[in-house]
């Protein structure tokens, strides 16, 4: 049954001594993945607003005022190469889950990073729009088997004690190559050739390889090994996961735990995705449209329109060089991450997402009020405007960017978790696609298109209000429950009543009462008021 990234669970190495940092090391290396899909992202913002970009894919233009290169590319073509890579994204996520089963997560990771390199190929190598847009597909599908394989290869590899941190570093990554590919661009944007922008997108294979060579070092995950039957491979891989030798009992445990589980997922059967949306006592309906709706609310925040448009928009506001400000951007994202991995665990999953989704509320409608009333003259006015637009940013880099994937980790029962997270993935890329390809039609000043500018904004605040409204009745508190006991939480209580509902659980926990005694309070949990 393929699994998908689960931040939940004992997790491997729960009885591994904590100095034993070596398996730790191992699976945040593969973090480096989310470099893959953090660069490709930033890279296009900044390439598509050099001249000899321009030049090359679109056509000439005598209206210097909105097209200070002399060069100009319709929004058709800008949306369609934007948008395309969150396409084969959608896809790669979809095959990601039968790719993890019949070759392994470790080397389908290392697929993930050929088929990447093969599109980064094409886009090096392109001298018109329609290779280009081929080369974004492939690339588009490598990122998207990746966005699955790491953080299941992460969740199934790391113990339990620092599991959650160790899956979070994937969205680190993701803002990592974000500002790798400010940096990038900003180094080579005055050059007057073809280098400018192929030396931007040709980086990436460097990211390839070294991700593609650190896995074929890794070891395989000792589940997948177990699950096709090759336990003494498992004992080596696990050996190497946790810093016990092959032999000792403490992996035999662990196997065998891994063994225990394994025939319980073959004792439920197989799922179908319709059983990912019956309206039963374990509310799998509830939590799989929960997955699939919080993916959607983190692209709907409006964070990519910064990160793919965001050199536009600050050139259009009148930045005199929204290079330089996107890599301001990209930092904020990087640092304020931090805090978030921190805070997960710290002061929980719902109240981090309603600040988040308050402040980032607050700062979009801010931001667009600043850019309705104030002149692109007013130098005072822009400086305000960047304050408000990195705010927003820390707020979503500390709250939504990690623990939307956190949670989408946590919520799903067992017997449908893969095919629920590949639904919920989907829909990420799904978002990540519409938004792309729409935001050049809402903000550019064209012909066929609405010419909002920063009134866009308008839009990403109101969205943000929406996700307010989405976490306060769709999201329980789940910090430091068990996958059974949020099983538990989801029979027996309601995400308001969350917060009482997991007191009492770590309650019964610490007091040592079984998971079936708990089972046992349904009916007085379904009656108590907070």
């Amino acid at each position: 049954m393929p699994g998908g990234p689960t931040a939940g669970g004992e997790g491997l190495g729960a009885n591994a001594p904590k100095n034993k940092f070596a398996g730790i090391a191992m699976t945040a290396f593969s973090a480096f993945g989310g470099i893959l899909f953090g660069y490709d992202t930033g890279v296009i913002s900044g390439i598509k607003e050099m001249k000899s970009w321009l030049r090359q894919f679109g056509s000439p233009s005598d209206n210097l005022e909105l097209h200070k290169t002399g060069f100009m590319i319709p929004s058709s073509d800008e949306s369609l190469i934007v948008s395309i890579l969150s396409a084969g994204t959608f896809f790669g996520a979809l095959i990601a889950a039968p790719t993890a089963d019949y070759i392994g997560r470790k080397w389908g990771i290392v697929f993930a990073c050929l088929v990447f390199a093969v599109g980064v190929a094409m886009q090096t190598a392109a001298t018109a729009v329609p290779l280009f847009v081929v080369g974004r597909v492939f690339a588009g599908l490598g990122v998207g088997l990746v966005s699955v394989l790491i953080p299941m290869y992460q969740s199934e590899c790391s113990p339990k004690w620092i599991r959650g941190a160790v899956v979070s570093t994937y969205q680190w990554a993701i803002t990592i190559g974000l500002l790798l590919a400010s940096v990038v661009n900003n180094a080579t944007k005055g050059r007057d050739n073809a280098s400018a922008y192929q030396i931007p997108i040709a980086v990436q294979f460097v990211w390839a390889a070294i991700l593609a060579g650190g896995m074929i070092l890794l070891p395989e995950s000792p589940r997948w090994l177990i699950k096709r039957g090759r336990d003494a491979d498992a004992a080596k891989s696990l050996s190497r996961l946790t810093g016990f030798r092959n032999t000792d009992s403490e992996v035999e445990i662990e196997l065998d735990e891994i063994r225990t589980n394994l025939e319980a997922e073959k004792a439920l059967g197989e799922s179908s995705y319709a059983d990912c949306f019956k309206f039963n006592h374990n509310k799998i309906a509830l939590r799989t449209l929960t997955g699939i709706f919080i993916q959607a609310w983190q692209q709907l925040t409006g964070i990519n329109f910064i990160f793919y448009y965001g050199t536009t928009f600050f050139q259009n506001s009148g930045i005199s060089d929204p290079f330089l400000i996107s890599i301001a951007t990209s930092i904020v994202n990087v640092f304020m991450t931090l805090p978030g991995m921190w805070g997960v665990e710290r002061f929980g999953r719902r109240r981090l997402l309603l600040v988040g989704a308050i402040g980032m509320c607050i700062c979009e409608y801010i931001v667009a009020i600043i850019g309705v009333t104030i002149s692109v003259s007013n130098i005072a006015g822009q400086k305000v405007l960047i304050a408000f637009v990195c705010i927003y940013i820390a707020f979503f880099a500390s709250t939504w960017g990690p623990i939307a994937w956190v949670i989408t980790g946590e919520i799903f029962p067992l017997q449908v978790r893969a095919k629920a997270m590949s639904l919920s993935i989907a829909s990420n890329w799904l978002w990540n696609f519409g938004i792309g390809y729409a935001t050049p039609y809402l903000v550019n000043v064209a012909p066929g298109s609405a010419g909002l500018q920063s009134k866009v904004f308008f839009i990403w605040g109101s969205t943000c209000f929406c996700c307010i409204i989405f976490t306060f009745f769709c999201i329980p508190e789940t910090k430091g429950l068990s996958l059974e006991q949020i099983d538990l939480m989801y029979q027996n209580t309601t995400p308001i009543k969350s917060l009482e509902y997991r007191r009492r659980l770590m309650a019964e926990s610490n007091h040592g009462i079984p998971l079936e005694k708990a089972a046992s309070h349904r009916d007085d949990a379904s009656n108590e008021k907070v």
